[in-house]
């Protein structure tokens, strides 16, 4: 079988698996985009795949990952998998998703692709379970990669097949999600995923900002652990540039050196305004 995931951590965990039973003995692929931001418009189409790399060469420029837009290919990794679904009849592939819009909406990308190959593409959602964490407590995860390799063990008993149903309706889901082209997507429960503005977080990523100023890097680790944003530190530096591009904040720094030299803070007229709608008005 050929086993399918939407993280590059969950390689690893999953690979640890296979190792502890033989029955799920196999290849590895990733898909490696983030099909839960950016713009997916006709994104099957030359012009939308276009579109799309050219959005995501903007938002990792700078960026400790700009060399890595030309490691992605995942057309060609899908190219490939055809290939060999075609020239190996027995061949299965399962298809790994954790309760996380970035794996739930790759899945609906990779989903029309393989529909002529019903009844050997399985998926495995693990949403909505309980887990056995190191400590031996019970919790519910959202990526594959927070589970012990042992607990994949119980959890390849869920494996189904794709049905013809999912197969004729899901692709729709993703038509409708590309018409709708919003700049990120999320993930409401079971698979419903709804599109929002890229600018979504805007006001919340400004609010955490202060007068002084603060290192970018630190910044970011702060909204990774205190905050319920869930999107990739490309993403949100992508965001930071263009408020501060609209003046609404303002970086410091020399890009051509890394994020690990540049500051953020908010602007003096922008931190005043701030100061002023948040001090209690006076009843006369």
């Amino acid at each position: 079988m050929t086993h399918i995931v939407f993280n590059e951590a969950d390689i690893a965990v999953l690979q640890q698996a296979i190792a502890l039973d033989a029955s799920l003995a196999g290849e590895v692929i990733q898909i490696k985009d983030d099909f839960s931001v950016g713009p997916i418009i006709d994104i099957y189409e030359s012009d939308g795949y276009r579109m799309r790399r050219d959005w995501w060469q903007d938002v990792l420029q700078h960026s400790p990952y700009q060399d890595q837009l030309n490691l992605v290919d995942d057309k060609m990794t899908v190219h490939q998998l055809m290939k060999q679904l075609q020239e190996d009849r027995k061949l299965e592939v399962w298809l790994w998703m954790g309760q996380n819009t970035h794996d739930v909406c790759g899945y609906y990308w990779l989903m029309g692709q393989l529909k002529d190959f019903q009844g050997r593409i399985f998926v495995l959602y693990l949403n909505n379970l309980p887990f056995i964490n190191e400590k031996g407590g019970i919790f519910y995860p959202n990526y594959l990669h927070q589970i012990l390799p042992k607990e994949f063990l119980k959890a390849k008993k869920l494996a189904r097949p794709i049905t013809l149903s999912e197969f004729e309706t899901d692709p729709d889901e993703w038509k409708r999600l590309g018409s709708e082209n919003g700049g990120i997507r999320l993930l409401e429960g079971g698979k419903k995923i709804v599109s929002k503005f890229a600018t979504l977080y805007d006001k919340e990523l400004t609010d955490l900002i202060s007068e002084d100023s603060q290192k970018l890097p630190k910044l970011l680790s702060h909204i990774a652990t205190k905050t319920a944003i869930r999107l990739s530190d490309v993403f949100i530096v992508w965001r930071y540039r263009q408020l501060a591009a609209f003046g609404k904040v303002s970086i410091q720094g020399d890009w051509e050196r890394g994020w690990k030299e540049l500051s953020i803070t908010l602007p003096n007229d922008v931190w005043t305004t701030k100061l002023w709608s948040a001090t209690p008005k006076v009843k006369m």
